[in-house]
């Protein structure tokens, strides 16, 4: 199995105005995509987007939920990559794509850059992220930062 860490990567929005994650019936399982700028000579103004589809389940979907996450929220992502295969119901072709298999997630603070208060005031802690850096006040102080299934975050230092 391989092995993704994606980091500083952005949620896409959902396609043809489809909210960006979409949750199972039952609320177990929730799919989303992720896309990130990368260089390219190639390209137009020599950069592309990378995008790849991402899917979560159980404990991993539950803490999506309390997260809160939105297209264009920035994260980073821990998980298996994987093939999705399917039968197209119109040519009853069979079709792939590759998947991300979600691990472990968590917010990501987003530009590299610390702002600074007032004159004379410390740099923000890049720790955890202000209300502001993880896309509005997080229900029960929820950060993201908190390792989750007694296992430490491999994005702690």
């Amino acid at each position: 199995m391989f092995k993704v860490i994606a980091t500083d990567v952005v949620i896409s929005k959902g396609y043809d105005g489809a909210p960006a994650l979409r949750f199972s019936e039952n609320g177990e399982s929730v799919r989303f995509r992720i896309g990130k700028k990368v260089y390219d000579t190639r390209a137009e103004n020599n950069t592309r987007w990378v995008n790849l589809s991402v899917k979560a389940f159980g404990s991993v979907c539950e803490r999506i939920k309390k997260m809160q996450l939105k297209e264009s929220s920035f994260i980073n992502i821990l998980g298996r990559l994987d093939e999705d295969v399917w039968e197209d119901s119109t040519t009853h072709e069979k079709k792939s794509a590759m998947v991300v298999i979600l691990d472990e997630i968590e917010y990501c603070s987003g530009g590299g850059k610390q702002k600074t208060e007032e004159a004379g005031d410390s740099p923000k802690s890049a720790a955890a992220p202000d209300s502001k850096a993880s896309g509005g006040d997080m229900p029960g102080n929820f950060t993201g930062f908190e390792p989750f299934g007694g296992v430490n975050s491999f994005f702690d230092e």
